[in-house]
Parts: C-alpha cells; structure tokens; sequence
C-alpha cells in the first residue's frame, strides 16, 4: 500500500511538471509550497514547486527548495531504488543551483547534502568519486557562512564516514580506485559539537555525536547524547528516521 501511494505521488508529481501551466504567478505558487514544506508534506510542497519552477526555471531559491523535497521524499520511500532517483533529482536540481549561484552558500549546501544522501545507496566506486565533491561543498559553505550548522553537520558525517572505513578496506578501495582521504573519529567529533554549538535545537546534531562516540568505543558519551537527542522534539524530516538509528545504537551498547 505504501510502495502504491508512493507510486501515485510521484505520478501526480511528474504530471504537474510536465504540464507547467498556472494561472497563478510562480511567487504565489512557491508560497503555497512553502506552506506545505512547514507541514513537512514534501510531495504536496512539489506540486507546487515543480509548476513554478516551470514559471520560473533560474530562480535559484526555488531550485534549492525542489532539491530538498526530493530529499525529503527519500525518507517516505521503501526501496533502494526509489531513494536513489529521488536522491539523484534531488543532486541535479542542486547541481543547477550551484552553477547559476555558485557563491551562494545555500546552494552549495544543497549539493552537500544531496550528495550525502545518495552516498550510501552508491556502487564504491561511486562512492569514492562523490567523497571529494561533499568536502569541496560543505567547505565552501562554511567559508561562505561560517555559523551554518548544517555544514557543520555534513562535513561530520564526512569525517565519520571515512573514519568508519577499516585499513583491509581502505587498503582495496585505494588499490581499485585510488588514495580515500585520512579522516579520524575525532575531525567528526569536532564538526558535530560545533554544529550542536550552533545550533542546539536539532536533535540529528545530538545523536550523530553519540553515533561516533559509539564507534569511538565511549559508550557513556555515546548513551548520553543520544539520550539527549531522543527527548528532543521532532521538527524535521529526518528526524524520526534520526532516532530510529540512535535507538537502534543504543541497543547494541554495552
């Protein structure tokens, strides 16, 4: 049934592109979306996104904005296979906000978090291709806006996810496909207590910084952050789906 609506959505979804046609300015059609996207109802937010951006194709808030509900519709999806379409239209209408505001740190954020997302659905050597693309973005947003804490967040998950690759694998992953870059537990543990620092309302900043602890082998700090992220309220998302994973951590403590 699930996997039925989801098929349904992304029908209507794909229509209401294709035909892009409205009485209404694209302005009026964004705030409509945005409506939505307060909701957290990302296929509705695209039926009016998708229309507008037919109005309006270089606006590039918008761009970022259809980004993220693609993202956000990874989340509803139940396959492999969906969640990597939806995460390379989220990548490619990121990758147009990029190159018409390339200076613009949210675009540049888009593309990180895009990329992040489709990361681990890829073949490895996918993968390793698209390691170097998330730095080079998330450092650019944080030159750009040092006080994001989204960034901040991104470049952790980066440093986490190098961190967690054991030297057998490294070792064949640099002999198939070249050099992986050195990254340790520590470099995530920065980026993460920064990003909480910045921004101590969001809960995935909490429990990413328990997740490492986890892998760290500091099972106190570990049971103690993602406790913390677990009492926080949910308004992202992400966010169920974020604490499903700390709770399935904390089930494996010792």
């Amino acid at each position: 049934m699930q996997h039925a609506c989801f098929l349904k959505t992304m029908a209507l979804t794909m229509a209401l592109a294709s035909a892009g046609v409205s009485a209404e300015p694209a302005e009026e059609l964004i705030q409509k979306g945005d409506v939505c996207y307060a909701k957290l109802h990302a296929a509705e937010a695209l039926e009016f996104y998708l229309p507008a951006e037919k109005l309006d194709p270089n606006n590039v808030r918008l761009l970022v904005r259809i980004a993220r509900e693609y993202r956000h519709l990874m989340s509803d999806a139940t396959k492999a296979s969906e969640k990597r379409h939806l995460g390379t239209r989220a990548v490619d209408y990121a990758q147009r906000a990029v190159a018409l505001a390339p200076n613009d740190p949210a675009t540049q954020l888009a593309l990180a978090i895009s990329y992040g997302k489709v990361l681990p659905l890829e073949e490895t050597k996918k993968q390793i291709a698209t390691l170097p693309l998330i730095k080079n973005a998330a450092d650019k947003v944080i030159a750009l806006d040092p006080a994001n804490d989204l960034a901040w967040h991104v470049l952790g998950r980066w440093y986490l996810a190098l961190a967690d690759v054991g030297p057998v694998k490294r070792a064949l992953a640099q002999l198939a496909y070249g050099k992986l870059p050195r990254a340790t537990y520590e470099d995530a543990v920065g980026c993460f207590e920064k990003a909480s620092a910045l921004n101590p309302h969001r809960l995935m900043h909490c429990i990413e910084l328990g997740r490492t602890y986890a892998e760290m082998g500091r099972d106190a700090d570990a049971r103690k952050f993602i406790t913390k992220g677990l009492a926080m309220t949910e308004t992202e998302k992400d966010d169920p789906e974020t604490k499903n994973l700390g709770r399935h951590i904390l089930k494996n403590l010792r």
